[in-house]
């Protein structure tokens, strides 16, 4: 077997056999993709793939189909993505709204004692759709032939072909604990910001812990509509439906909005020093008296309204926010990463989804014009066209994470909601990412307008 890290002596023979396949070929092969995570970036990659032409196998360990679960958390849709998306829902696209709500105004505002105090930035023009995790999820999983996922089982291990045509994954089915060995000419890592994929090439990579974590949580408030509290949000925070609300106070910040159905999504961001985390998971387990304890640090910050949104959020949850300086490469022989295994990000830029399903587009698009006969030149296309993009978003992202933490950054004061100039303000708004709302020709020719 080749050492998987030494690529140069087998890419002429590559080039050659891609040279022959095109110039001799009478029929067309079709590519196999075997896809290791079953989550928004894999089902995403499973949609774009099969539309290329390929073949998919989706390895996921969890042994049955989403059920729409409340627990979870909330995400923003781009219009990129909301574009490719509709164009998987297989001629349904008003499917995705009625899974969505409108997202038409970003606002960011200061508080201090417990009030609001000014607006710092707010955009009118604000184009984006608010899902639940599970819903998005469900959506995009409904829309796929359910054969191609291999439910229940775990990835173990993957070998590639000398000639680095094939490759052969290992998986455990949890059920009998049976390994089973499934071949395809490329493997998509879709394993997320931990990749064990990614750890065989690089193995010395770690993530990056941003400074703080984060208390999330969703409020159903199905049934207590007219309660004071749903009527209390509303009439201080009154374009909730339809604003991402992002409240700044000294050296922390919280971000909140509507969801479908009935569902508050909100989030707070807390300074402190790297958790001991416990298993493959950057989610912490809580226990009542952190809850309790929380409870009593947003009394002191957070206006009246939003505490009690915060103390009637069942289940809420703590993830630790990691990154990573941009990889310079994301794709080995025919192992490519796509979606938090190739760029781990803070979500401040409402980035991660996006980037998984715009991974996943660029990819098959690129698999669609190589053919399998091509599958190098498919990969480097993939890498040359995502990886400018999404390194300048995850490095934004960071910055604008510190900026909102207030905490410090080169060259300047740390951000202070109580005198920053209006200049320092508009750098938090979300449409200050790098190619915020781009999509490349490859994709962009292909998508009707919706």
């Amino acid at each position: 077997m080749l050492n998987l890290t030494n690529d140069n002596a087998i890419r002429h023979y590559m080039r050659q056999q891609e040279v022959n396949s095109c110039s001799n070929m009478e029929k067309k092969e079709k590519g196999k993709a075997v896809i290791v995570g079953g989550s928004i970036a894999g089902i995403s990659c499973a949609h774009a793939l099969l539309r290329a032409g390929w073949d998919v196998v989706v390895l996921e360990k969890a042994g049955g189909p989403p059920t729409g679960s409340p627990t979870g958390a909330g995400l923003g849709l781009d219009r990129p993505a909301q574009r490719i998306i509709q164009s998987w829902l297989n001629g349904r696209p008003h499917l995705l709204h009625l899974a969505t709500v409108p997202l038409t105004i970003d606002q960011n505002q200061a508080t201090d004692n417990a009030k609001v105090t000014r607006t710092l930035a707010r955009d009118d023009n604000f184009n984006f759709r608010a899902a639940h995790w599970a819903d998005l999820h469900g959506l995009l999983y409904n829309a796929l032939p359910p054969e191609i996922f291999l439910r229940g089982h775990q990835y173990l291990s993957f070998c590639i072909s000398e000639v680095k045509t094939t490759v052969t994954v290992k998986a455990k089915v949890l059920q009998t604990d049976e390994v089973i060995e499934i071949k395809g000419n490329l493997l998509v890592a879709a394993d997320g910001c931990l990749s064990s994929i990614r750890q065989s090439f690089l193995s010395d990579f770690k993530l990056r812990y941003s400074g703080y974590c984060a208390w999330r949580g969703v409020l159903d408030f199905s049934g207590i509509e007219d309660s004071e509290i749903i009527k209390g949000m509303r009439r201080v925070y009154p374009d909730l439906g339809k604003c991402l609300y992002f409240d700044l106070a000294s050296g922390t910040h919280s971000v909140f909005y509507e969801l479908l159905n009935k569902r508050l999504n909100w989030v707070w961001y807390i300074n402190q020093p790297e958790p001991i985390m416990k298993g493959n998971s950057v989610t912490m387990r809580v226990s009542n008296d952190m809850i309790k304890n929380m409870h009593e640090e947003a009394e002191k910050v957070w206006l009246p309204e939003f505490v009690k949104v915060i103390k009637e959020t069942k289940e809420p949850f703590i993830n630790a926010m990691y990154d990573c300086d941009p990889l310079k490469q994301i794709f080995w022989s025919n192992v490519v990463l796509i979606g938090d295994a190739a760029h781990p990000t803070t979500p401040h830029g409402l980035r991660s989804t996006n980037m998984s399903i715009l991974d996943a587009m660029v990819l098959g698009k690129s698999l669609e014009k190589w053919g399998v006969e091509g599958l190098l030149s498919a990969l480097e296309e993939y890498q040359t066209v995502r990886l400018p993009v999404t390194s300048k978003q995850v490095l934004h992202s960071r910055q604008l994470g510190r900026i909102k933490q207030g905490l410090a950054l080169p060259d300047r004061e740390p951000f202070n909601p109580k005198t920053a100039s209006p200049q320092d303000c508009q750098e938090l708004q979300q449409k200050t990412m790098p190619f915020f709302a781009d999509l490349p020709s490859l994709v962009d020719s292909t998508l009707c307008s919706t």
